[in-house]
């Protein structure tokens, strides 16, 4: 018998507000192209005793070539455990529309947070990390880009993730950094000239992947289900 066509990746932001789309795709998580990522979300869970989300196994994994850097899993990560754009926040919502705006294909980017471990006490709000949480994440990076061999590009959005810029130009000088403001509702509506600065360094981030050489991609990455 001839085996099942996957699904699409989902075409509008929140569809992991689904419980039967969680499960879904957390049946991908054994995928090649997440295994390294999965190994080191592991040991950053056990040194800091706090969860850390699993990487979205429609995105490109180890075989991404852009780094899209965030702050810190927000206090809502528990009800998916992804660091996605499909999850049901508004800043992922905002992340969804304006990556697809940009052109850039999902196999192309990772997605992660500068401080990759949940910060916020259960039940607390949602608040940034301190500076010394921002230290304690430095460490953590360069495993980090170590596993992504075919990085071309890395996006840093918000002021959290901008501070590590000097780290990244120190493990990768050849990959250039591009500095946005963080997707965030609160932010994107303060001005018109936040997503008009987001989608400018993203739009920037997908011509430097257009002109960029692309080496063959040896991992199986699944298309997945929404």
């Amino acid at each position: 018998m001839p085996e099942p066509v996957p699904a699409p990746p989902p075409t509008h932001p929140k569809t992991l507000a689904d419980p039967a789309a969680v499960a879904a795709r957390r049946a991908l998580l054994d995928a090649p192209h997440l295994a390294p990522l999965r190994a080191l979300a592991a040991r950053i869970r056990a040194e800091r005793g706090a969860p850390v989300p699993e990487p979205d196994p429609l995105d490109g994994g180890v075989a991404a070539r852009l780094l899209l850097l965030l702050e810190t899993p927000g206090p809502s990560i528990g009800r998916t455990a992804f660091v996605s754009r499909d999850n049901p926040t508004g800043t992922s919502a905002n992340l969804f529309r304006f990556l697809a705006e940009a052109g850039l294909a999902r196999t192309d980017t990772l997605i992660w947070n500068a401080v990759p471990w949940v910060i916020h006490a259960p039940g607390a709000r949602n608040r940034a990390p301190r500076t010394g949480e921002i230290r304690e994440a430095v460490p953590y990076l360069v495993p980090l880009l170590d596993l992504m061999p075919r990085l071309a590009v890395a996006v840093l959005s918000g002021r959290v993730a901008q501070t590590l810029a000097p780290v990244l130009a120190a493990a990768r000088p050849d990959v250039p950094v591009i500095g946005v403001p963080h997707p965030s509702p609160t932010y994107v509506c303060t001005s018109p000239a936040v997503p008009a600065r987001i989608r400018a360094g993203l739009g920037e981030a997908a011509r430097r992947l257009t002109d960029a050489p692309s080496p063959p991609v040896r991992l199986a990455i699944p298309s997945g289900s929404a």
